[in-house]
């Protein structure tokens, strides 16, 4: 029975894959309409040819490699579970020490180890195409250094989530996800504090921004913005990647102001300003702790789902994938596939709100910076340098895009000016 779901999981996943190849690659469009040819949307206004092709094929490389690794994950999980593996990480774990935390670290080290493993290709294949289209610029043993502080960052942060959680599972048998989410309120926001002081630095090398004049205005803009910002940090990424950023990230004293270096080496000083203004337009319209807010509203809902899941999938089906009862470990496989549909089933909704509060963060940095040129300009050449497709297909939108797409960007952008223009003509044309 085992290898009989084993194989219909496999060939599901391979048939899914064949209809994905189809659709991003034959089925759907990506051209700009004929009625934004010549706008400052079309990207033959901002690019050549050949860096018109290049964008298509890396963006549907790209979209193909996201849409079949989380199925990929499904498929994973399901088959750690009803193959047995699970069962015998957790029968390794017992059987090597009687204490249970280091019973947990056992098994989550081993259930770590083999998703690594089999999701590495997945990794590599994107690393690989992101150097064969100059977006990247990392060794392979600059890239396997991020992969690996990456694991060990995952996996002492599940480490403490497990131990957590399946001490709930034991205490609470019916309401640990009420008393998993209330703790997850607390736990949010400290990572949030934490991240731009303790995690980022792990990856890259922080410091205040040389060029003085730039930062300056920078603070400038800022304190018009209320934002209270004392240093502007600049990023070495230029080892890494030829992309651009900028980004405001932490909460109350720990928030900084941050800007790659590819940024400042490939973006004017006006440019530079409007993305600013962008980041800064995030804090000021509380998206922070919007965003805060609704997660802690889906995971509470997230939680309850998957608790009556679990409770169902292992009462009707517990023989069949290898799991006796709910609160044992080898079940965390079944939690994770669960919350990972359940992420990926509600990332349409997330990915609105996102794009929305995109939106809005769009407008606020042109009224901020009164530079509408600059914002078209610096979208363009964040779709030039990224490789980026102006127009992606509606699925890609759908579920990947957490920001407008750069033809409905600079769209807007547009008819900003229009509007700016007819809202002055009348006073022009008044006697």
């Amino acid at each position: 029975m085992a290898k009989k779901w084993a194989f219909r999981a496999i060939l599901a996943y391979a048939l899914l894959g064949l209809i994905l190849y189809a659709y991003l690659f034959y089925i759907a469009g990506s051209g700009v309409p004929e009625s934004f040819k010549g706008s400052s949307a079309d990207p033959s206004t901002f690019m050549n040819a050949k860096e018109i092709l290049l964008s298509e094929d890396f963006s549907k490389i790209k979209n193909l490699l996201f849409f079949l690794s989380t199925p990929y994950e499904w498929l994973l999980y399901f088959l750690i579970m009803i193959l047995g593996v699970s069962r015998m990480f957790e029968k390794w774990a017992k059987g090597t020490v009687k204490n249970g935390f280091l019973q947990t670290a056992i098994y989550l080290f081993w259930l770590s180890i083999t998703t690594f493993i089999a999701i590495f290709p997945f990794q590599y294949i994107s690393y690989q195409v992101s150097k064969a289209y100059n977006i990247s610029t990392q060794t392979f043993s600059m890239w396997m250094k991020d992969e690996t502080i990456d694991f060990w960052v995952n996996y002492l942060l599940m480490l403490i989530i497990v131990s957590v959680l399946y001490g709930l599972m034991k205490r609470f048998k019916q309401r640990w996800w009420l008393a998993a989410w209330a703790l997850s309120v607390p736990f949010t926001i400290f990572m949030m504090f934490i991240q731009p002081v303790l995690i980022d630095p792990l990856y890259n090398e922080f410091y205040p921004l040389k060029n003085k004049e730039l930062e300056a205005k920078i603070l400038s803009l800022a304190d018009q913005a209320g934002i209270p910002a004392n240093h502007v940090f600049e990023v070495d990424m230029s080892e890494k990647t030829n992309s651009l950023n900028a980004y405001v990230t932490g909460v109350g004293s720990n928030s900084r102001i941050v800007l790659w270096d590819t940024t400042l080496e490939q973006l004017t000083d006006d440019e530079i300003l409007f993305v600013m203004a962008h980041e800064m337009a995030h804090y000021v319209e509380k998206h922070i702790y919007i965003g805060i807010g609704i997660y802690l509203l889906l995971s509470f809902f997230g939680l309850f789902l998957a608790s009556k899941l679990m409770r169902g999938i292992v009462a009707n089906y517990g023989e069949e994938i290898k799991v006796d009862r709910v609160a044992s470990l080898r079940s965390l496989p079944l939690f994770l596939l669960i919350i990972s549909v359940l992420l990926f089933a509600v990332s349409p909704f997330s990915n609105w709100i996102s794009r929305y509060q995109e939106t809005r963060a769009d407008r606020y940095a042109i009224e901020l910076t009164q530079d509408k040129e600059a914002a078209i300009t610096s979208f363009q050449k964040l779709s030039k340098v990224g490789l980026s497709q102006v127009n992606p297909p509606l699925l890609v939108k759908i579920f990947r895009y957490g920001h407008p797409t750069m033809l409905e960007r600079l769209n807007m952008l547009e008819q900003y000016k229009m509007d700016t223009k007819e809202k002055e003509d009348p006073a022009e044309s008044s006697p």
